[in-house]
């Protein structure tokens, strides 16, 4: 979803449908309208509320949507010209309201923290390019000086230990 892309997919309990009884008592046939009905809407948000443009949009037999449509309506609801899937709605919503809770405080935090970079202090000599790779420096011979770094060499069956302990080149 961060790229302002649709929810691909969505969840299902299949002991959630499961356990609807409007769901238990239809046949088959029904049950494979109602998954295909459920697809189109989570892809297209809606279905027109007419038969026959259902059988055409889905590449079904007229007579066998016809048949099965009253029985698969107690999972959908009719709005204006067209039929949606309020339980998908539902969790479109919410998916939808968990990345905009995401985008806020995203952008809070770059904002909180762009301010505390604006507000920090400089300190003078800190931005000459020259004094940055002097502490740079320093920094790095103190850190080879005073730790000793051990680096395992294995030349056939045996290990070799090779201590590089306050190098001479610095």
């Amino acid at each position: 979803m961060s790229q302002n892309r649709k929810a691909p997919a969505y969840q299902e309990y299949a002991a959630a449908i499961l356990a609807q009884l409007p769901f238990r008592t239809i046949t088959l046939q029904d049950r494979g309208l109602l998954w295909t009905m459920r697809m189109e809407c989570w892809v297209n948000k809606q279905l027109p509320n007419n038969p026959n443009v259902i059988a055409k949009a889905l590449g079904l037999p007229v007579d066998e949507v016809v048949t099965s449509l009253p029985a698969v309506m107690p999972f959908f609801r009719i709005e204006g010209d067209f039929i949606i899937c309020p339980e998908l709605e539902d969790y479109r919503m919410h998916i939808e309201k968990i990345r905009k809770k995401k985008s806020t405080g995203g952008q809070n935090s770059a904002a909180k923290k762009a301010k505390e970079r604006r507000n920090k202090p400089v300190e003078s000599g800190a931005n000459d390019v020259s004094t940055i790779l002097k502490e740079s420096d320093k920094n790095l011979k103190s850190n080879l000086v005073d730790s000793c770094n051990t680096l395992l060499i294995r030349p056939l069956k045996r290990f070799t230990r090779i201590s590089l302990c306050r190098l001479s080149l610095l």
